[in-house]
């Protein structure tokens, strides 16, 4: 077995008394039942020390199969390698998320608005063997129809991954990876659904509104949400279900630009339904329209 090493963001705590425990990334405490295994064994292995005893081994490879070990032979800060990233949108969000996935060792490539014809296109002939995703970062609201083309794009097996800006809102959409997860449709529908304000919200995304004044952006912010969608893109590389309380491709999150609070919402799939036949008319006989009997 090849040299594990605990994953980043996890500690072994131990407890007077009641033995070791995890500390996972998002702050849980989990106990560890080390059987027959001493706790200085264990500590040594994860540090990087040489393979044990059979049931020492299966400790470890426990560790590794629930995400928090992993083999020490990757490189640091390449989790994204072996990954095609294809980036559209608006600067300076675009270009931080760009630069954050490539420190990852994504196969980077930004896209202009020009390429979005030929998004389907590029994204499933991309480098061969290679896994890619399409991440598209707007600095306003998606206007109905933009994303349609990307929207078919996790039925062929390329990832979707989306934000956009409305005001002092940022929204990111949960990660589509695969047939059945949530799109960008499916988003716009569950929001309207949930809206007292439905026809105002609709007629906001189709563009009838003043100019803005101002940029409510920041280059925290910016720099906020690129990692918050790089997390989204670590997750689907190492297949992880979730990074928060909920799971990263049923999640969709709101940023506040002006305090930078991040707020979690479930979000699920529209159930796709066959349309409303056309109404039928009846004519009673013996009976004209507007008329009376007699």
């Amino acid at each position: 077995m090849a040299v594990s090493r605990l994953a980043p963001g996890v500690e072994i705590v131990d407890v007077a008394g009641l033995g070791l425990a995890v500390r996972t990334p998002d702050g849980e405490f989990l106990r560890v039942d080390t059987g027959g295994v001493a706790a200085k064994d264990l500590l040594a292995r994860l540090e990087g020390g040489p393979e044990g005893s059979q049931e020492l081994e299966s400790l470890v490879r426990a560790f590794e199969d629930a995400g928090y070990a992993g083999c020490a032979g990757s490189p640091a800060g390449q989790a994204l390698a072996g990954r095609a990233v294809l980036v559209l949108g608006d600067e300076p969000l675009a270009g931080d998320f760009a630069r954050r996935v490539a420190a990852e060792g994504a196969d980077v490539t930004r896209l202009c608005p020009a390429d979005v014809d030929a998004l389907a296109e590029q994204a499933t002939h991309g480098p061969e063997g290679m896994p890619t995703v399409v991440v598209w970062c707007l600095d306003s609201p998606a206007t109905p129809g933009l994303w349609d083309a990307a929207d078919t794009l996790p039925a062929k097996g390329v990832g979707w991954l989306r934000c956009h800006r409305e005001g002092f809102q940022a929204w990111l959409e949960p990660l589509a990876a695969g047939p059945g997860d949530v799109t960008s449709a499916d988003v716009r529908l569950r929001r309207l659904a949930v809206s007292p304000a439905h026809r105002e919200l609709a007629a906001y995304w189709e563009g009838r509104r003043t100019a803005e004044s101002g940029a409510p952006g920041t280059a925290a912010s910016a720099a906020l949400i690129a990692e918050l969608l790089t997390a989204d893109l670590l997750a689907w590389a190492d297949g992880r279900l979730r990074t928060g309380r909920l799971p990263v491709r049923r999640r969709l999150r709101r940023v506040d630009l002006r305090d930078l609070s991040v707020s979690e919402h479930p979000v699920l799939p529209v159930p796709r339904v066959a349309p409303l036949p056309p109404p039928r008319t009846h004519r009673a006989a013996g009976i004209s329209s507007g008329g009376t009997s007699r």
